[in-house]
């Protein structure tokens, strides 16, 4: 993967994997479908119960008009979800000024969507300016969202309550994105590498069109934090899910509980399909977190 510094100062200590917190915010879930809003706060409950860090939730499903959400409002650094952002802010512009992508853009977005390449991410970044991603997230209503300070994408403050309005923005009509802008956002959701395909589509149906951005970043305060945000659609039905955590010992610690936790979700959604074999990176060199010096990396 590319990785990206984001000249921290200090050393990035190991942290010690936090306790399931006994105190924390229960899931609340509720849907217009008779049981299924008790169904999916107890899985998701329970597959949250041996899971330490801290986890966000949001979940959207107008089919069956239901929700759930956990934490909706803590913010997390964004990490590369922040991509997303960033792409259709890009796009948004683009259609205000009535242009075309540039076959230099259209190049640097397949990479940055597709392969999280960091650099064509912070050569976009720099060409688009902070002060229009700002306009963006106003317009998009994403006042939780705080775009990363000297330039550091990474460090972006984002809420699953944003990432899920973000979300919508891609999968109904709206005045900000035309429909063209929204197809090419979620065909490059569609064509992310394989081995960045994990996260919320964990447990979805062989038959559900996946669309998802993963991100994950460790530093010395809060571990490693490990998102993954996704579009699912099937036979004319579209959801939405995002999961967002910190508190993590490894990266691999935080995509197990999202995979945890997309599972129950996918499970309750689709009761009847058969689910796909979904890829799960193995743990690598990487995510043993030994001291460090300053410009700690991630995705």
């Amino acid at each position: 993967m590319a990785l990206m510094s984001l000249a921290l100062a200090g050393t990035l200590a190991v942290t010690a994997l936090a306790a399931p917190d006994r105190a924390a915010p229960a899931v609340s879930c509720t849907s217009g479908k008779a049981g299924l809003a008790a169904k999916l706060r107890r899985d998701i409950t329970t597959a949250l119960s041996d899971r330490g860090g801290t986890v966000a939730i949001g979940l959207r499903d107008p089919r069956t008009n239901t929700t759930c959400t956990l934490r909706r409002h803590v913010r997390f650094d964004s990490a590369s979800i922040v991509k997303v952002t960033l792409l259709a802010t890009l796009l948004w512009d683009a259609e205000r000024k009535d242009r075309y992508l540039t076959d230099w853009e259209e190049s640097l977005i397949a990479s940055m969507i597709t392969k999280s390449s960091n650099s064509a991410t912070r050569t976009l970044w720099g060409r688009v300016g902070v002060n229009k991603v700002r306009s963006f997230l106003h317009e998009a209503g994403m006042t939780q969202t705080v775009p990363g300070p000297k330039g550091y994408w990474g460090l972006t403050r984002t809420t699953v309550r944003d990432q899920q309005r973000l979300l919508a923005l891609f999968t109904k009509e709206n005045p900000l994105l035309g429909a063209d802008a929204r197809a090419a956002i979620l065909r490059l959701m569609n064509q992310v590498t394989g081995a960045q395909r994990w996260g919320t589509p964990a447990g979805a149906p062989a038959t559900v069109t996946v669309h998802v951005k993963n991100g994950w970043l460790p530093r010395a305060t809060h571990g490693w934090r490990v998102h993954s945000t996704g579009v699912f659609r099937r036979h004319g039905r579209t959801y939405t899910i995002t999961v967002l955590t910190q508190d993590n010992e490894t990266k691999t610690y935080g995509v197990n509980t999202i995979q945890s936790v997309a599972r129950a979700i996918h499970r309750n959604l689709n009761p009847a399909s058969r689910t796909a074999v979904v890829h799960t990176p193995p743990p690598t060199p990487a995510e043993v977190i030994p001291p460090l010096p300053p410009g700690r990396r991630g995705a």
